[in-house]
């Protein structure tokens, strides 16, 4: 496959264009301007700023991936607590018809059973006939207790239903408070990073976009001008579906919570290209940590997942030669990079 095959780095030089120019324009982060009038204050320095970006950039994929799991959590809570409900409006009418039928038993015999059974029996023309009669009312009775006991079983199951569904709404709504504060958290450290991006000029900007773009293709070129994948081949024909799928949208921007197919989170990349092999991932990358079979790092081959950090934050896909493609983070967009560049956790074949 031409994908594995030293073949030139896409997107490089557009890349590191529409970083530049997304810097300058404060497109992605909606940067700001100091206050007319505000006092002067001595310009940051370029580095320690980026240092402090990078670190809010990092907490705010953590906390997106928190958010992911809260979105997860809560569609499955919303679909759990539907089929619980509708399991209770089904027990409710079951058991209504089942009380009608035993009400309309009820009232019969109240009305065959006005007079003693043995001035009936005296008093009937047709004895045998009485008799037969009396026989099946018995049946009957018998029919009767067994739906008592029926009706007391389901009115038991129904309650318990009941309390499962509210229990159910009861953790949906934490979900909903969970999903919240991942959101809030999210939107704290990226309202933090654009507030000391705006203490740089729109120059320092642009050039501190223009570095973290050339960063990433020194580290994944090793400071050649062409990317160098090797020659493995992809773990299996899905896998190598997955990673063009996954290569095809370099250049794409990083926005949490996004799982494409225009913009990405680094686990929305993930789910994004393996769902174009027909392979559903669970949505974040501590879930995709677990979505198949670990290997070694020295064992990777491309399309198997490499999962960064310790606490799992961030994945990305091998594409062969020490080389993964992934989304980065907030105001980069999906790219080349060396494995090395974050501390590996676990690589996953799926």
């Amino acid at each position: 496959m031409s994908v594995h095959r030293r073949p030139p780095l896409p997107g490089v030089q557009r890349l590191a264009r529409a970083l530049a120019l997304t810097a300058a324009a404060t497109g992605v982060l909606h940067l700001g301007v100091a206050p007319a009038g505000a006092a002067p204050t001595d310009p940051p320095d370029r580095t320690d700023v980026k240092a402090q970006v990078d670190q809010l950039y990092e907490e705010a994929e953590q906390a997106n991936e928190k958010y992911n799991a809260a979105q997860e959590q809560q569609r499955r809570l919303q679909r759990e607590a539907g089929a619980l409900q509708s399991q209770v409006a089904a027990g409710q009418d079951d058991l209504n018809r089942l009380r009608g039928d035993l009400g309309a038993v009820v009232a019969a015999q109240y009305r065959t059973q006005g007079l003693d059974p043995t001035l009936r029996l005296m008093l009937d023309k047709d004895p045998a006939s009485y008799l037969a009669g009396a026989r099946a009312l018995g049946q009957a009775t018998e029919r009767q207790n067994e739906t008592l006991r029926e009706l007391h079983e389901r009115q038991r199951r129904l309650d318990q239903r009941r309390q499962e569904a509210t229990a159910k709404l009861d953790e949906l709504e934490l979900a909903r408070q969970r999903l919240a504060a991942a959101k809030d958290e999210v939107h704290s450290r990226l309202a933090r990073a654009q507030r000391l991006l705006g203490r740089l000029s729109a120059a320092e900007r642009v050039r501190l976009a223009d570095d973290d773009a050339r960063d990433a293709q020194d580290r994944a070129t090793r400071g050649t001008d062409r990317l160098d994948l090797g020659d493995l081949p992809p773990a299996s024909d899905r896998a190598a579906d997955a990673l063009n799928a996954a290569v095809s949208k370099i250049g794409s921007p990083y926005v949490y919570g996004s799982t494409g197919p225009t913009t990405f989170d680094c686990s929305g990349l993930m789910y994004w290209a393996w769902r174009q092999a027909g392979v559903t991932l669970p949505r974040t990358s501590q879930g995709q940590a677990s979505a198949g079979r670990r290997v070694s790092l020295a064992e990777a081959r491309p399309g198997d997942l490499v999962i960064f950090f310790k606490d799992r934050h961030h994945v990305g896909m091998y594409a062969g030669g020490g080389v993964v493609v992934h989304a980065p983070h907030p105001g980069a967009r999906v790219r080349y990079e060396s494995v090395g560049a974050m501390p590996v956790n676990s690589v996953v074949r799926v």
